[in-house]
């Protein structure tokens, strides 16, 4: 269970998000959608104490972030934060794979130096995602040997390595042609299909449709509706 209570965040005097309150709940797939400049992305970032914001909390199971107190966090909060990014994973919209390794050197990275696993389980795991994702054939590909379709599938078999609980996704089709679109949501649906936890951030109502349990409209920082995928749409 993720809740959101009542965050607000200012960026130069701009409100970003204006008292937000919103509950995700386990195995359940959320969309975040609206007008840009809603306060989507920087929602997720929050969630995931990429974002500090200025009242209100976040709680990712029994762990609670709280607004921002200082310059820097505290060696509480940073703990707090290191085991909320352990627990969530993120997915970015463009990617952010390590250019200098291959793809399955990218899925293993994180599992051998953030959670000690021994490489050689942490190899035969990245093998089993990226045959997950559909990419056993591109395993030895670097980043500008892939597609972005290809990409963005490593970067999701990278989130997951890590075993979150629950996966975040900002704009994870947005840069990407139909055919690419496709590939990826296809990896969304089978991952809603295994009881995956995510919230999505997007503007493609297909995958609204088709992926989603639970949707919230965001505008101007503020939640104007929720409920199931067909009656938001």
């Amino acid at each position: 269970m993720i809740v959101v209570e009542n965050v607000r965040k200012t960026f130069q005097g701009r409100t970003i998000l204006a008292g937000v309150s919103v509950q995700f709940s386990r195995g359940q797939v959320s969309s975040l959608v609206g007008p840009s400049g809603g306060g989507k992305s920087t929602l997720l970032r929050c969630i995931n104490g990429l974002e500090r914001f200025d009242s209100g909390s976040v709680r990712v199971g029994e762990l609670e972030l709280g607004p921002t107190t200082g310059a820097r966090p505290s060696r509480t909060e940073q703990a707090t934060l290191q085991e909320i990014r352990r627990k969530v994973g993120m997915v970015f919209q463009h990617y952010g794979l390590f250019s200098h390794m291959t793809a399955l050197q990218n899925v293993m990275e994180a599992p051998v130096f953030v959670r000690g696993i021994p490489p050689a389980e942490a190899r035969a795991s990245a093998e089993q995602l990226l045959a997950n994702v559909g990419l056993s054939h591109r395993r030895d590909a670097f980043p500008r040997e892939l597609s972005g379709g290809e990409q963005q599938r490593v970067a999701i078999a990278r989130a997951l390595a890590m075993e979150p609980e629950a996966l975040l996704l900002d704009e994870p089709t947005s840069a990407l042609d139909s055919e690419r679109k496709a590939e990826v949501a296809r990896v969304l649906r089978d991952l809603a299909k295994a009881g995956t936890t995510m919230i999505i951030v997007t503007h493609e109502a297909a995958i609204v449709k088709s992926i989603t349990d639970h949707a919230i409209v965001l505008r101007e920082g503020k939640i104007v509706a929720e409920g199931t995928a067909a009656e938001v749409l």
